[in-house]
């Protein structure tokens, strides 16, 4: 299967990929909007006519970033809603909320590197947020997505998947000792092998998703690894938020992407299939895209969630 290629690249911006995108009708998703890519994310998707609902922790803080992108855009259609990733609880209640089809879900939100905390549940701090959040809140908004017909779903991972596979026997460090960037790289593999499985599962439904490597971008994620100052990527490969956002918008919107999904994209491209770290930041590690593994992931964390659904 040949790898999807677009016009964009490296520098473009999600303003120079929304052009001319007009999705009026249509309602959009973005999780973790109230700062940083989310925030761009959901501004370029409001350039585009969709409705928009920043799903966030703090909502007052989102109050304030849909004004902004009201002001902007002048979309009089952007909402925020509180939701906590972490939280089953919080994502029954998002998802009970929505009413009507939903056309595009961004799973941006995330956590990166943080010291070793656990849920209520036990599980892994960044697995559960990055992973399990998103797992919840997609399969939980699966019959909006439906009601579209050709839905999309926007998984954001990171070159960081490379650091580490789903540790299968031990996804929350019961047994090992816990390794932020370990933990980070295997939460961030189970968002590709969330995109490749969502597709082929809910392929009737006319649903896709993709995952996306968005670049090295300085946000509120580096809070724990040193920001600016960590000196972990070259300058000349450190994007602005504008462009970091590009491909998360890329595969929200581009009419360029319709029908695709499964797939895994760096710098608004299909990016090749590795099978040693590529100490770039291209590449998709083939336990990534793993059919089997995909499946796999999907169970378990079903049988995660469903312990929680009585509470």
């Amino acid at each position: 299967m040949p790898l999807v290629t677009t016009p964009f690249g490296f520098a473009s911006t999600a303003a120079e990929v929304a052009a001319g995108v007009d999705l009026t009708g249509r309602r959009a998703v973005v999780t973790g909007a109230s700062s940083g890519l989310g925030a761009e994310t959901a501004r370029a998707v409001a350039t585009t006519g969709a409705s928009v609902t920043l799903a966030v922790r703090d909502p007052a803080a989102g109050e304030r970033v849909a004004k902004e992108i009201t002001a902007a855009t002048g979309n009089q259609d952007v909402h925020t809603a509180h939701l906590d990733l972490a939280d089953p609880a919080s994502i029954r209640a998002f998802t009970a909320a929505w009413q009507g089809p939903l056309h595009i879900l961004v799973n941006n939100a995330g956590v990166m590197a943080c010291p070793e905390r656990y849920t209520d549940e036990g599980w892994e701090w960044q697995f559960a947020t990055n992973h399990l959040g998103h797992f919840a809140l997609a399969t939980g908004l699966y019959e909006a997505l439906a009601a579209d017909g050709s839905a999309r779903i926007v998984s954001v991972s990171s070159t960081g998947h490379q650091q580490s596979p789903v540790v299968w026997d031990d996804v929350n460090f019961a047994f090992r000792p816990y390794d932020p960037w370990l933990a980070y790289g295997q939460s961030k593999t189970a968002n590709v092998l969330f995109a490749v499985e969502a597709t082929r599962r809910w392929a009737d439904a006319g649903i896709t998703a993709n995952a996306l490597m968005p670049g090295a971008i300085y946000t509120n994620l580096q809070r724990h690894t040193g920001g600016r100052g960590s000196g972990r990527v070259p300058a000349d490969l450190i994007k602005t938020v504008e462009q970091g956002a590009a491909t998360s918008v890329l595969l929200a919107t581009s009419p360029l992407l319709d029908g695709i999904g499964g797939r895994y994209f760096t710098d608004c491209n299909e990016t090749e299939l590795v099978d040693r770290r590529s100490g770039t930041l291209h590449g998709v590690a083939r336990y990534a895209v793993d059919p089997a593994g995909a499946r796999r992931l999907w169970t378990l964390s079903e049988d995660l969630l469903a312990a929680t659904a009585v509470r």
